[in-house]
């Protein structure tokens, strides 16, 4: 077996989610940063299980562990203690190279400053992921165009991001998200630089993703944003002080 065939047996890139079995399944996860003799504990004993088609809202103040939390669930780091799977496969004991399929594949992240690439035309944008999983030339351009229409920016495919508005940039980073059909779009902040009408239709875009059973993941400080979901956690002091789908007291305030 190939070095990269191996990674993709580790990462289990392709594989469809079992509908009965959690996606996400956090036990007892923990994440310390250290500098020098200083500890800081970002997160502590959190248990979190997500399963396919949910659509979850993570709130939680600035430095409550909302951010520690995205990058464990993205699989961008790792826990200090505890477990993490995705899919069923424990995070911690995947190579690098698999991890990095994992992401690629399995995961759709939606970043609030959109993280276009500023010479390279909407289509282009959201062939990246799929050049990197080794799509050919033409399967990337119709994949693109497909996920364009998708979110109704067909007439902007071969637009520069200087040439269409915040909320359109948006849509073309969550085709992005979308190309390679992952498991999990996890979006964090997906409308902080966008105004509340603009913000709104992406909120809405993710609804009716969700409807198709798309599993998605809002990291977010609006609680008006955090209500459309269909489940809100929230983070204090790195510890999930509410999970479920009744709205905290102070999120209706």
């Amino acid at each position: 077996m190939s070095k990269r065939a191996d990674d993709r047996r580790q990462s289990g890139a392709g594989r469809s989610a079992d509908a009965n079995r959690p996606v996400i399944s956090m036990q007892g996860v923990a994440k310390v940063y250290r500098s020098g003799t200083i500890e800081t504990a970002a997160l502590r004993e959190i248990d979190l299980r997500i399963m396919p088609g949910e659509f979850l809202a993570v709130i939680g103040p600035s430095g409550s562990g909302k951010s520690t939390l995205m990058n464990l669930i993205g699989c961008l780091d790792v826990p200090t203690a505890g477990r993490y799977d995705f899919d069923g496969r424990d995070v911690a004991s995947l190579s690098s190279e698999a991890m990095a399929d994992l992401r690629n594949r399995s995961i759709g992240f939606v970043f609030q400053s959109f993280h276009l690439l500023p010479h390279a035309t909407a289509r282009e944008n959201v062939e990246m992921p799929l050049l990197f999983a080794g799509l050919g030339t033409r399967a990337r351009r119709e994949r693109a165009l497909e996920m364009l229409a998708r979110v109704g920016l067909t007439e902007r495919a071969e637009h520069l991001p200087t040439q269409i508005s915040g909320g359109e940039m948006q849509r073309v980073a969550i085709a992005r998200a979308l190309a390679n059909r992952p498991q999990v779009i996890l979006a964090d902040e997906p409308t902080g630089n966008l105004d509340t009408r603009t913000g709104r239709g992406i909120i809405d875009l993710f609804l009716a993703l969700n409807k198709e059973r798309v599993t998605v993941v809002l990291i977010t400080h609006d609680l008006r944003l955090a209500c459309q979901a269909s489940r809100i956690v929230k983070i204090e002091d790195g510890r999930i002080v509410h999970d479920g789908a009744d709205v905290p007291d102070e999120v209706m305030a």
